[in-house]
């Protein structure tokens, strides 16, 4: 990453400004070749930009030498008009002086290795980038500013204490070192295994707060669910008729409840079928986050209780036309989709489950699969490493070199290179 990049950081297409971000070592001289002559750092400069005597436009331009900058290096933006063809001009001119488009992610990825952040803050910014509610937001600011890291951080440097002690006693045994010394770091050892468990027993809180909770309607053929798939997304997104079995696809609408992102799928009604549509529907149902048992006047138990769990909600829909039968063990509400009654009451109950969901666990949570899974290494060898401790100093210390590298894995440490590609792939250009 010895080139020096350019990429519009705005949107594109049409707007009241246009801002394009420039990185690396030719930054300061392709502002001058466009008429920006000793710009001053961090200082709003405005300036008629132009090349080979041809005017491009009069805009704004930063100045960030570095590696006091976003990547590291010397970086600048340039804030112009924003049209199409000022956006392209300025974009001509910058290939002419040699530079090349930033490749998705590349900003931030010269951020990461230049050591201006490391590997979970900067899938932070991607997910700050990506955030459409609240609490998307401040998960991502949360783990921006470092404090995920940190814990990974207190994990890791608890490990190379524990590794010390172990060593010390493998490396030095003529010394005056105490005796079993390697087995004072049981108890250090107990206390990583402790808090590895409780951060992977946080209900996926993390991953599911930035990706979406799934909450997926249940229940009998002509229940009404559709009915009251459109009535929680306020819109005619799914088809109603009295015919049973109208829905025959698995319809996924996304919306914000309580200042989380949800995912509401609307099935087939539950039975014993080999129809794929409806396979689909009970993969849906067993991977919910909640289910919402639809039930009307006269429905009999049915398929739908195979897929319903303890926490779930009955809702007794149709309620104009005659009260369905509760089901014992199970909360219930009762709605009409029809007479609009008790709609209010259950998008209540939902904000106030998704709210015990996923604020209950303390921050800063699990946010990325990548994270869970070196986790889960890290907790599996650290046991490994404490059953053999007192017996086998020596398999205890490979042990806990492994869950040491599976930590730094997490962070870009060590290791990184095979994820790089995956990690920053998702980004935006410009970013």
């Amino acid at each position: 990453m010895t080139d020096t990049v350019f990429a519009l950081a705005t949107p594109p297409g049409r707007g009241a400004i246009a801002v394009i971000r420039l990185s690396g070592p030719e930054t300061r001289q392709a502002l001058a070749a466009l008429g920006v002559e000793r710009p001053q750092p961090r200082t709003a400069l405005l300036r008629d930009l132009a090349h080979d005597g041809v005017h491009i436009d009069q805009g704004l331009v930063l100045w960030f030498p570095g590696p006091a900058s976003y990547t590291g290096e010397d970086c600048a933006e340039l804030q112009l008009h924003g049209s199409r063809a000022v956006v392209e001009a300025a974009g001509r001119a910058l290939l002419d002086l040699g530079l090349r488009l930033a490749e998705p992610g590349e900003f931030t990825r010269r951020a990461f290795e230049n050591g201006r952040m490391d590997l979970a803050q900067a899938e932070a910014v991607a997910d700050l980038i990506d955030a459409e509610t609240e609490a998307q937001a401040r998960q991502a600011l949360g783990q921006l500013s470092g404090a995920l890291s940190q814990v990974y951080a207190g994990f890791r440097a608890d490990l190379l204490r524990a590794l010390a002690l172990i060593e010390a006693e493998i490396d030095f045994p003529d010394e005056e070192v105490p005796d079993n010394l390697a087995r004072t770091a049981g108890p250090v050892l107990d206390g990583v295994i402790t808090r590895l468990e409780a951060a992977l027993a946080d209900g996926r809180r993390g991953e599911r707060v930035r990706q979406g909770y799934r909450i997926v309607l249940i229940g009998e053929t002509n229940a009404g669910k559709s009915s009251l798939f459109n009535a929680l997304v306020a819109r005619e997104a799914a088809i109603v008729t009295p015919i049973a079995g109208t829905t025959r696809d698995v319809l996924d609408a996304e919306l914000v409840i309580g200042g989380y992102a949800v995912t509401l799928s609307d099935t087939a009604g539950l039975r014993d079928s080999a129809d794929p549509v409806e396979a689909e529907g009970v993969r849906r149902a067993e991977a919910a986050d909640l289910r919402l048992w639809v039930r009307a006047p006269g429905d009999p138990a049915g398929a739908a209780a195979d897929h319903a769990r303890p926490g779930d909600l009955v809702v007794l829909n149709k309620a104009d036309l005659g009260r369905a039968d509760p089901v014992e063990g199970f909360e219930t509400l009762t709605v009409s989709t029809e007479a609009g009654q008790g709609l209010s009451a259950l998008h209540d109950w939902i904000a106030a489950r998704l709210a015990r969901d996923l604020s209950g666990a303390d921050f800063p949570a699990v946010t990325h699969e990548r994270h869970r899974r070196r986790l889960t290494e890290a907790l599996e060898a650290v046991r490994a490493g404490r059953a053999v401790l007192d017996r086998a100093p020596e398999m205890a210390g490979d042990d806990l070199r492994r869950a040491i590298d599976a930590l730094s894995r997490v962070t870009g440490g060590i290791g990184v290179e095979e994820i790089l590609g995956e990690v920053f792939a998702s980004f935006c250009i410009g970013k």
